[in-house]
């Protein structure tokens, strides 16, 4: 049987008619008595009986409410795909680094969710690692991991947003870091104790794991127990800017200058697998969102975005900066 069958077998149960059946469905009485019979042959029975006034009979009562059912699902099944078709519709799965979670894919998230509602959304956090195993094994179909990537990986994986951010020395406000106007290296190992050693790289950044490392204490802890404690003001250390951007902003913390120090950044990219075919529209959408937010907080590569107040405290004068804390 097809839908054609059911919708015919459905308007002549409502008009009891086949003549005002066939004129609700805009076709020929003969082609709408022909649908009725051809399913009356699947089911093994009449569904009316003929005559005067057109009536169910025992055997298209029990049918009716199924084939209205099955009518209904049809119906939203068309209309999800129809919905999918302009990423209305559908289910976006993504990985991410835990340390862009929160300040890059956060925000970005919440306006995807707010535009499209209806859009199943899936969201895995963790290292690099995981990352690119979820992608590989095909369980997310975006992910962002540090940038390059192996070159194993690399191979099967490619970039669809770049993002190049700086890497910051951060402490709470009145730490004796803070207190120094042309913090020196020599003077950070001094002062910057306990300083904690984080991966937000591939690999461990072989200045800062030296630098942690002459301090005599370093702590090597996971990067959210970090923040905890330097907001805490129980140690130092380099974190990415969108993992402390809102406690850059609102002064819980702030970024200590170091003057021989060079300016480290951390490069990512929002990737999907080479052989995954084209995105869905609402995975298009939501890569449009992590594109929007990225410009937006200056991180995205290729385009300068709207500076952000860490971004323009990052920038200013020295001087300046220390007399705004």
């Amino acid at each position: 049987m097809d839908r054609e069958q059911l919708a015919a077998f459905d308007q002549v149960a409502r008009e009891a008619s086949f003549t005002r059946a066939a004129i609700a469905l805009g076709l020929g009485q003969p082609a709408v008595s022909a649908r009725i019979r051809a399913l009356e042959d699947q089911v093994g029975g009449a569904l009316f009986t003929r005559g005067r006034r057109v009536a169910l009979t025992a055997l298209g009562e029990s049918l009716l409410p199924y084939a209205r059912r099955a009518l209904e699902v049809l119906a939203e099944g068309l209309e999800a795909a129809r919905l999918a078709q302009v990423g209305q519709r559908g289910r976006v799965r993504l990985g991410t680094l835990g340390s862009v979670a929160g300040g890059l894919v956060g925000p970005a998230l919440g306006a995807f969710v707010r535009a499209h509602p209806e859009v199943e959304c899936l969201v895995r956090a963790g290292d690099h690692e995981r990352i690119v195993a979820l992608l590989l094994d095909g369980l997310v179909d975006l992910g962002i991991v540090t940038w390059p990537c192996t070159e194993a990986a690399a191979a099967e994986l490619q970039d669809v947003l770049r993002f190049h951010e700086p890497v910051l020395l951060v402490a709470r406000p009145g730490h004796p870091v803070t207190a120094r106007p042309d913090l020196c290296a020599d003077e950070l190992v001094r002062l910057g104790r306990p300083m904690f050693r984080l991966r937000w790289w591939q690999a461990p950044h072989p200045l800062l794991t030296r630098l942690a490392e002459q301090a005599g204490t370093p702590v090597e802890i996971p990067m959210e127990t970090a923040r905890a404690l330097a907001l805490e003001g129980a140690g130092v250390g380099f974190f990415v800017r969108t993992y402390v951007e809102e406690d850059l902003a609102r002064g819980a913390l702030v970024e200590v200058a170091v003057r021989d120090l060079p300016r480290i950044h951390r490069d990512t990219a929002l990737v999907r697998r080479r052989r995954g075919g084209p995105l869905s529209p609402a995975a298009a959408a939501l890569v449009e969102q992590l594109r929007r937010q990225a410009a937006a907080l200056g991180v995205l590569e290729g385009a300068p975005g709207r500076l952000s107040a860490a971004r323009r405290r990052q920038r200013a004068p020295p001087a300046r900066r220390r007399g705004r804390r």
